[in-house]
C-alpha cells in the first residue's frame, strides 16, 4: 500500500536550499583539482564528470536521511521508488560543459515534486525547489503559492511585453540532429528580437527569468532534472509555462518561459514556418 505524505512546501525548500548549497560548495571544491571526465551520453561531446556522480550521491545520501520514505530521480541514475508521494528530482551540476571549461555558470538543482499528469511531460510538478550556483553564491528557492526568492528576497521577472525588445535565453543540444532543430528555431526567433542569450544552463537561464534578468527563455529537449526546480521559481515570480501546443505539458519536446502577456507571440515566433 503507498502511503501519502502531505509534507508542508517550506519544510521542503529549506531541505532543498541546505542541501543545493552543501553540494555546491562541495563541486566547487573539486573543480578547483582538475575535472575529470567519467562517460559521455547522447553524443561525445555529452559528458559526466565525476564530481556529477559525487554530488548525486552526495544529495541522495543527505535526502535519503532527511526523508527516508520519498523517491529520487537524479540525472546520473538515481532512481528511487518512495512511499511518501514526495519524489525528488534532482540534477548534480546544471551546466556540465561550463563545469568542465571553468565558465562560472553552472548550478545544483533539486525539486520537490508531485504526481501531476497535467503540469509536465514526467507527469510531475514541483511543489519545492532550489537552484544553486555555488560560482555566484546564488540562491534561488520557491515554494508551490509562496513565491520565488533569491537569497531570501522575492524576486518577479521582467514583465516585458513586446517581442522587439525582449532578451531570450535559449540552449542547444548536444546531437547533431538536435542541433539542426534548434538552430532552425534559432533563424525563426532571432531577427525578432532584442537579442539571445546561450548561458549554458537552463536551470539558470530560468531563475535569471525569475530574477528578470532575461525576458523570456525557450528550449527543444530539456529534461524534468533540467526545469524541475527552475520552472517553479519563474513561475511563482510570475513567469507562464507553455509546451509545444495547448494540448502537450512542457517540458520534452519543448518548453517556453515569459510573461504571461508574451510567451504564446514567442511560441507562435519560435515554431512557425520561415517567411517567403
Amino acid at each position: 500500500m503507498t502511503a501519502t505524505t502531505h509534507a508542508d512546501p517550506t519544510e521542503l525548500a529549506a531541505i532543498a536550499s541546505r542541501i543545493a548549497r552543501t553540494a555546491g560548495k562541495r563541486i566547487l571544491e573539486l573543480r578547483g583539482t582538475g575535472v575529470t571526465v567519467a562517460a559521455t551520453k547522447s553524443s561525445i561531446v555529452d559528458m559526466v564528470t565525476e564530481a556529477d556522480r559525487e554530488c548525486e550521491r552526495l544529495v541522495v545520501a543527505a535526502l535519503r536521511e532527511a526523508r527516508p520514505d520519498d523517491g529520487i530521480v537524479g540525472e546520473e541514475g538515481a532512481a528511487i521508488e518512495g512511499s511518501s508521494g514526495i519524489t525528488w528530482v534532482i540534477d548534480p551540476i546544471d551546466g556540465t560543459t561550463n563545469y568542465l571549461y571553468d565558465l562560472p555558470v553552472y548550478a545544483v538543482s533539486i525539486a520537490a515534486t508531485v504526481p501531476d499528469a497535467t503540469a509536465f511531460a514526467d507527469g510531475r510538478r514541483a511543489v519545492a525547489g532550489a537552484v544553486y550556483n555555488p560560482c555566484t553564491d546564488e540562491l534561488f528557492e520557491a515554494t508551490e503559492n509562496g513565491g520565488a526568492r533569491l537569497d531570501g528576497a522575492p524576486i518577479r521577472i521582467s514583465e516585458k511585453d513586446e517581442l522587439a525588445t525582449a532578451l531570450i535565453g535559449t540552449g542547444f543540444g548536444y546531437t547533431v540532429e538536435r542541433k539542426h532543430e534548434q538552430l532552425e528555431m534559432l533563424g525563426r526567433i532571432l531577427p525578432r528580437i532584442r537579442d539571445i542569450r546561450r548561458i549554458g544552463s537552463a536551470a539558470y537561464d530560468l531563475c535569471l527569468v525569475a530574477a528578470g534578468r532575461l525576458d523570456a527563455f525557450f528550449e527543444k529537449g530539456l529534461q524534468p532534472w533540467d526545469y524541475a526546480a527552475a520552472a517553479l521559481i519563474a513561475r511563482e515570480a510570475g513567469a507562464t509555462i507553455l509546451g509545444r501546443d495547448d494540448t502537450t505539458p512542457p517540458g520534452e519536446p519543448l518548453i517556453f518561459v515569459a510573461d504571461p502577456s508574451l510567451v504564446n507571440e514567442l511560441r507562435t515566433v519560435v515554431l512557425d514556418h520561415p517567411r517567403e
